[in-house]
C-alpha cells in the first residue's frame, strides 16, 4: 500500500518512514540500506551553526547579509561571562554600510534561496540528512553535492532533495568520494565547504579533501575510530594517521591534535596549510572544523607546531618536545628549524630509569581553536537559542572551549593524580585554588569532565598532591618501595600548597550550570552498525548486543546454557574433556563467539 504525506506530493513507498531533525524530514527505509544515526544531531547541529558563522565572514566581504530565521539582537560572550549589548547591532550595520557604501543597499542571503555564496560538498551523505539541513537551516548557499558511493542511498537523496523541496539547491551523485574531489582540484572548481563524517577513518578520504577545498575554504571531518586514535592500536593509527597514539588519561584531546597534524601534514605537500576553528571531542567520535589556506612560506613553520610528547609509564607526567622551532630570516620573515632532542633519561617527580616513558606522536601542538570565531558561534546561537535541538549541549560545550588555556597542550586528572599515590581525591575547586595560588594558569577541559590543564610543570603537581597527601595522610607501610607512589611521596614538597578555594577558580560555565557533559542519551548508543550493500539488519541485532554485554552483571548459573558457547580448548585442539565438555565442540557457533566468564 503506498501512501502520500500531507506534507509533500512525494510518495512513501511500502515500509518508509520519516525522521524529523532540526527542519528536515528524510524519508528513511526500514531496512539498514542507508546509515544513520540520532545520537549525532548535536554533531548535525553544530556543524550547521560553524557554516553559518563562516558564511556569514565570507559573504559579508562580498556586501552579502545573511537572513537567519529567529536570530534576533546579537549577543556577545566574553571569556569570562555573558554580556548583552544592544548597540552591537547597529554598529555592525554601519561597519556593513561603510564598507558597501551608503547608498548602495546590501544583498541578502535567506535559507532554501539559491545566491552566489558558498559550494558545499558532502562527500560521504547516506541518506542526505545532513545535506538538505543545510538547504533548509544555512543562508548563503550556491549549491550542496551530496554523494555517496552507493547507489541506493543516492537515490534516496535525491527523493529526499524533493520531499524537503530544496532539490535546487541539493545534487545528488554517485561517485567515490576521494576521486570526486580530485576531479575538482582545480582553482575555479574547489568547494568553500567540504563535509566528511565516514563510518569509522576519513583517513582515506583526507589528501583529496586538502586539495578540492577552496583557499581559506571549510573543512570538517568527523573520526569515529576513537580506538585507534586513543591508543589502543599505536601502529594503526600510525599507518592511517603518521602518528603513534597513547593510552593516556589525555587520550582524547591526543585524538584531536592527531587529526590536526594528519590535516596539516597532508596539506603541507600541496604548500598549504590548516587553521583549527574548532575542534570538539564528544561522545564517541571527535570533530574538527578547520581552514585550509595556500602559502609556501607559512608551510616552513609546520615543523615548529608539531611536536612529540614524552609519557610516563609510572606517575602519568607527559613532556612535550617540539619537531622545531621559528627563527627569524631577515626579511624573509621566520622560518622553523630542527630543534635539538631533549632525550629524557629518568623522570625527575620520581627520580628514577626503572620506569619506560611512552614515546607518542608526532601531533598538533598549537592551538586547536580560534576563540575569535567560537565566541561568534555562541552569541548567535545565544541570539537565537530556540534554532537547534541541541542547543543548551552547544552552549555548553562552546563556553568551556571559550574557557580552555590556548597554549596548553593536554590535561592531568584528578583521579589518576590521587591514584598515583594512593590518596583521597582533592575537591576540584581546592586543587585548582592551590594552583592558582602558586601562581599557574588552570582551566577546564571539554574532552574530561574532570581535567585540570595548567601550565604549572609536573614537579609542581607532585608538590602540591604531597601537600593535599600530609592532610589526608596513606598508609605508607602499605606502599611497595619500588612502587612510583612511595618514590613521589618520598620526596619532601618545595612549595606550601593552599587549598583555600578562590571564586576564580570556579569558571562561569560550571557556575552557571550549563550542560557541559552529555550523558548517555538513550540505550546502546555509539556507533551503529555499518549499513549493508544489499540493505537489511541482523534479527538477533539487539540479542547480540545483550549477549556479550554487562558479562559480570549477568552470570550464567546453568550449566546447560554454557553449551552455547565454543569451547576454546577444543578449537586450538588440546581439550581433553570429550563429551563430558561443559562447552560446546560445534565449529558452526563461529569464531567470534567467546566464552562467559567464570
Amino acid at each position: 500500500k503506498v501512501s502520500v504525506d500531507r506534507y509533500s506530493a512525494t510518495e512513501l513507498l511500502p515500509g518508509e518512514t520519516v525522521v524529523k531533525e532540526g527542519k528536515a524530514a528524510i524519508l528513511f527505509p526500514s531496512a539498514n540500506e542507508v546509515f544513520y544515526n540520532p545520537v549525532q544531531e548535536f554533531n548535525r547541529d553544530l556543524t550547521c551553526a560553524v557554516i553559518t558563522e563562516f558564511a556569514r565572514e565570507l559573504l559579508v566581504q562580498r556586501g552579502v547579509k545573511l537572513v537567519v530565521p529567529g536570530e534576533e539582537d546579537r549577543v556577545v560572550v566574553s571569556l569570562g561571562e555573558e554580556e548583552v549589548e544592544e548597540e552591537k547591532k547597529e554598529e555592525e550595520e554601519e561597519e556593513e554600510e561603510e564598507k558597501n557604501g551608503a547608498d548602495e543597499p546590501a544583498l541578502t542571503a535567506t535559507v532554501g534561496e539559491k545566491c552566489e555564496g558558498l559550494r558545499v560538498l558532502e562527500g560521504l551523505a547516506a541518506s542526505g540528512l545532513r545535506s538538505v539541513r543545510f538547504a533548509l537551516e544555512v543562508p548563503g548557499l550556491q549549491s550542496i553535492t551530496a554523494n555517496d558511493f552507493s547507489a541506493k542511498a543516492a537515490a534516496l537523496i535525491a527523493r529526499n532533495a524533493m520531499y524537503n523541496g530544496v532539490s535546487h539547491l541539493i545534487q545528488a551523485s554517485c561517485k567515490d568520494a576521494s576521486m570526486l574531489m580530485y576531479e575538482m582540484r582545480g582553482k575555479k572548481q574547489r568547494y568553500d565547504v567540504i563535509d566528511l563524517d565516514p563510518y569509522g577513518s576519513p583517513a582515506t578520504f583526507l589528501d583529496a579533501a586538502v586539495q578540492a577545498v577552496s583557499d581559506g575554504g571549510l573543512l570538517c571531518v568527523t573520526c569515529t575510530d576513537m580506538a585507534v586514535m586513543a591508543g589502543n592500536s599505536g601502529e594503526t593509527c600510525y599507518s592511517k594517521y603518521g602518528s603513534v597514539s597513547i593510552k593516556s588519561k589525555y587520550c582524547h584531546e591526543m585524538a584531536l591534535r592527531i587529526i590536526l597534524h594528519s590535516l596539516d601534514q597532508r596539506a603541507g605537500v600541496y604548500q598549504r596549510y590548516i587553521q583549527p576553528l574548532l575542534s570538539i571531542s564528544a561522545d564517541f567520535y571527535i570533530r574538527v572544523f578547520v581552514r585550509v589556506f595556500t602559502g609556501q612560506a607559512t608551510v616552513k613553520n609546520s615543523a615548529s607546531k608539531q611536536a612529540l610528547v614524552y609519557n610516563c609509564t609510572g606517575c602519568g607526567s607527559f613532556y612535550l618536545q617540539r619537531m622545531g622551532r621559528r627563527t627569524s630570516n631577515g626579511r624573509h620573515g621566520t622560518r622553523s628549524t630542527s630543534c635539538k632532542a631533549q632525550v629524557f633519561v629518568k623522570v625527575d617527580v620520581i627520580k628514577t630509569a626503572s620506569l619506560l616513558l611512552q614515546l607518542g606522536g608526532p601531533l598538533w601542538a598549537e592551538a586547536i581553536h580560534d576563540l575569535t570565531f567560537v565566541q561568534k558561534v555562541l552569541s548567535a546561537l545565544s541570539a537565537n537559542p530556540g534554532r537547534f535541538g541541541t542547543s543548551k549541549r552547544i552552549e555548553g560545550v562552546l563556553s568551556m572551549v571559550t574557557e580552555e588555556l590556548e597554549d596548553v597542550p593536554f590535561y592531568y586528572t584528578l583521579d589518576s593524580l590521587s591514584s598515583s599515590i594512593r590518596c583521597n581525591t582533592p575537591p576540584m575547586l581546592q586543587f585548582r585554588s592551590a594552583l592558582l595560588h602558586a601562581g599557574y594558569k588552570v582551566s577546564l577541559s571539554h574532552a574530561c569532565k574532570n581535567a585540570i590543564k595548567t601550565d604549572a610543570p609536573p614537579a609542581t603537581m607532585w608538590d602540591i598532591m604531597r601537600c593535599w597527601e600530609k592532610i589526608h595522610p596513606v598508609k605508607r607501610e602499605k606502599l611497595s618501595n619500588t612502587s612510583p607512589s612511595f618514590r613521589i611521596l618520598s620526596k619532601e614538597p618545595s612549595l606550601e600548597a593552599c587549598f583555600t578555594v578562590r571564586e576564580d577558580a570556579n569558571p562561569q560555565s560550571r557556575r552557571r550550570h550549563l550542560t557541559r557533559f552529555q550523558e548517555n542519551p538513550q540505550a546502546f548508543w555509539g556507533p551503529k552498525a555499518r549499513a549493508k550493500a544489499g540493505g537489511g539488519i541482523s534479527d538477533n541485532l539487539q540479542d547480540k548486543r545483550k549477549k556479550f554485554q554487562n558479562k559480570r552483571k549477568n552470570q550464567i548459573t546453568e550449566s546447560s546454557e554454557l553449551k552455547k558457547f565454543p569451547c576454546k580448548k577444543f578449537r586450538k585442539g588440546t581439550c581433553t574433556y570429550g563429551d563430558q565438555c561443559s562447552y560446546s565442540h560445534d565449529s558452526g557457533l563461529g569464531l567470534s563467539s567467546r566464552c562467559p566468564p567464570v
